[in-house]
């Protein structure tokens, strides 16, 4: 017999269905980064803010995680259309590593972010956001398509996105 989730959705493979509870998704990037969050039964992924990168950015996410209650946070790894990894995701790769050691024991996940920026982009145009006032909404709506992404892989394969950030680096 399949396990049943919370949602009446067979759970896939040998994975255990979808996991219940808030996520945080982060989306790196040089200037500013972009946040969003879910609802515990995953149906949703919402813009939270923006933070500015550098100084205090590690410590203003680790408190949106503690106020969220999320049970996982998600950063979004940069690739090339190929796969391959530049320095865009060494970048993000040394960010995940401090936030889970950071916000240990809540789990940190890499996943790919493949066109995030380039979806939120159109996504707001069509809904008429400009570019220069659309800057920092950008980077939410970015990682608000990050994690809708995260959570439908989960809800499909029922195993969890991307791969584990080990806290000790």
């Amino acid at each position: 017999m399949n396990p049943v989730n919370d949602h009446g959705a067979v759970g896939a493979g040998s994975g255990a269905g979808f996991r219940r509870g808030r996520r945080i998704a982060v989306d790196v990037g040089d200037a500013r980064i972009g946040v969003a969050s879910c609802d515990p039964d995953g149906l949703l992924a919402t813009p939270v803010e923006t933070v500015p990168a550098g100084p205090g950015a590690q410590a203003r996410i680790a408190a949106l995680v503690a106020e969220y209650e999320a049970v996982e946070a998600v950063v979004g790894l940069p690739r090339s259309l190929s796969g391959r990894e530049g320095p865009a995701a060494a970048k993000c790769r040394a960010f995940a590593a401090e936030l889970a050691a950071r916000i240990a024991p809540v789990p940190v996940r890499l996943v790919d972010e493949r066109m995030s920026t380039v979806t939120a982009t159109q996504g707001l145009r069509a809904s008429g956001v400009r570019s220069r006032k659309g800057r920092s909404v950008v980077d939410q709506a970015a990682a608000v398509v990050i994690l809708q992404s995260a959570l439908e892989t989960e809800k499909s394969t029922g195993r969890p996105p991307g791969t584990p950030v080990d806290p000790a680096g």
